[in-house]
């Protein structure tokens, strides 16, 4: 390690005075000012960890749905799944390091994480469209250059895309071909094989309403109309060429707000769906006849691809163990029709992606999505060979039929991470091969009326969890007073948990009717605010 280099460019990124930056699910997220030194030391990690490694490692700079004016970074580990915890939290080290440790603190990584330092590192890095995110791409080479690792900048591309790419790469291509062009073709390739199955294939055009958030996926999806089949017509909104990133539009402002986003008309019984501002989140919504706002979010997306993955696998005839993953967010409604009609087993894990996509790994099949629209599918290898197999060799027609359809779903779907790109063409093939209108999809269970709220508090801290998130340990007496209260409502449940990034305590409520739901949600942030240490004014109804 060359230690002035290291000096002479750390001090051209130095780190402002008192700002201290955790590394969490969503990497590090900060206004794009405060982020330069960052971006700098995370191309100094990633090369630590892709000598560690023996492999390339992913960097994307994006702040996904924050608004425009922030910034943020993530690493993306060999296979594209999210960076390991352990160097989550060397991130954070050296994140906050001051200057003079730098040298040290890399010193000391390098001993705990066993790097070896004659190894060569190479880097892939991404980034979304936001103003700041070009320069501070630059940062992160400035990091990767220093340390002698080797890079290829990508340049915009959407978050799945990138990890996408890591894969491919540290897979020699048994993954697909580690390019742009690549993914598109492997995509497009599966999902119009798919759309020739159905029933009504070659006769009607499949219109769909895309809001891009202002964001990267505009420019992506322009990119691949392309390779799509002529079946498929989309059209593009909010696609970043008058607007501002993420405002009043993206997935996550349709998912809160239960609104359509701004800058999209729609027709009755038009589909319409909202990607993020890195296109790692979807979700689908329309307007009835009445002019009733219908939201399908995560958990009916997650229902959708269950009852078609299931229908295929029961006449596959295999003994594959399918499962469905969800948080304590997850409607009720759903839990009940996943685990009661459709029998499939279901699991609640904590909040966040990584502990989702774990848990999925433990199933031939586990499909996992949190209700923002942020998931996947993913196949154990056993069960991918065991399928491919089938489509290749299986002597019974309908069987292997049924085996190739798998085999396609495997091919459009992005088993690294969710990608709002593959799950839209995912639920845009079963939809067809089903023959399925969004009205009737939407009917497959009621959501039971729910209501989210956060109250301020001094410290997240004092808040304890257990039983994913859906009991609360600390502080005392609170569990008691959230169980009388649920008392009081029908089919009612509420829980809290502390926000993973700013003194707020998140709260959440379902009851029988969205006036039962409020109520208890309010009842519920008032014990929070009056034993968790609120600050400011107590909540109003």
């Amino acid at each position: 390690m060359d230690s002035e280099a290291l000096q002479k460019y750390s001090a051209l990124h130095p780190k402002p005075t008192g700002l201290t930056l955790q590394y969490g699910t969503a990497g590090f997220r900060t206004k794009a000012e405060q982020l330069d030194h960052v971006m700098f030391r995370m191309g100094l990690l990633a090369v630590l960890r892709s000598k560690a490694m023996v492999s390339t490692i992913g960097i994307m700079v994006t702040a996904s749905h924050n608004p425009e004016e922030d910034n943020g970074v993530k690493l993306v580990d060999p296979l594209g799944e999210m960076l390991h915890p352990s160097w989550e939290e060397y991130a954070t080290q050296l994140a906050n390091a001051e200057e003079r440790e730098l040298q040290k603190i890399i010193t000391e990584i390098c001993q705990k994480a066993a790097v070896n330092q004659h190894k060569d590192a190479s880097v892939f890095i991404g980034r979304d469209t936001r103003p700041s995110s070009k320069k501070l791409s630059r940062s992160v080479i400035d990091g990767i250059s220093v340390l002698g690792g080797q890079y290829h900048d990508y340049g915009l591309v959407t978050t799945p895309q990138l990890h996408y790419l890591v894969c491919c790469q540290n897979t020699q291509g048994q993954y697909g071909k580690a390019t742009l062009e690549g993914y598109y073709e492997k995509l497009s390739k599966a999902f119009t094989e798919l759309i020739k199955q159905s029933p009504s294939s070659g006769e009607s055009q499949r219109h769909l309403k895309i809001d891009c958030a202002n964001g990267i996926g505009a420019l992506k999806l322009s990119e691949m109309e392309p390779y799509f089949p002529k079946e498929v017509l989309i059209h593009l909104y909010n696609d970043g060429t008058k607007e501002k990133l993420n405002h009043l539009c993206g997935a996550d402002f349709v998912k809160v707000h239960q609104k359509p986003p701004r800058g999209l008309d729609m027709e009755p019984n038009e589909r319409c769906c909202s990607f993020d501002g890195d296109a790692d989140r979807i979700v689908y919504y329309y307007k009835d006849a009445t002019g009733r706002f219908h939201l399908i979010d995560g958990d009916k997306i997650a229902t959708l691809i269950s009852i078609f993955l299931k229908e295929l696998l029961a006449k596959v005839g295999q003994t594959l163990k399918m499962a469905v993953v969800q948080t304590a967010y997850a409607n009720g409604s759903s839990t009940r029709y996943l685990e009661e009609t459709l029998k499939v087993p279901v699991h609640c894990v904590k909040t966040g992606v990584k502990h989702l996509h774990h848990k999925a790994q433990e199933f031939d099949v586990g499909v996992y999505f949190e209700a923002n629209g942020h998931g996947t599918v993913l196949f154990s290898k056993a069960a991918e060979t065991k399928i491919r197999q089938l489509a290749k060799e299986e002597k019974d027609n309908e069987k292997r039929q049924a085996a190739k359809v798998l085999e396609n779903m495997i091919d459009l779907i992005n088993q690294t991470v969710g990608d709002a790109i593959s799950d839209m063409l995912v639920i845009e093939a079963i939809l067809a091969l089903k023959g399925l209108t969004v009205q009737q999809w939407d009917a497959v269970y009621t959501d039971l009326p729910n209501r989210l709220l956060k109250v301020q508090v001094a410290d997240r801290r004092v808040i304890d969890t257990t039983d994913a998130e859906r009991r609360a340990l600390a502080p005392p007496g609170l569990q008691e007073k959230i169980d009388a209260l649920v008392k009081k409502y029908k089919l009612s449940r509420a829980f809290v948990r502390p926000s993973g990034t700013e003194d707020v305590v998140r709260i959440y409520a379902e009851g029988d009717t969205q006036e039962n739901a409020d109520a208890l949600a309010h009842e519920v942030s008032l014990a929070v605010y009056h034993l968790a240490g609120g600050k400011g004014a107590p909540p109003q109804p």
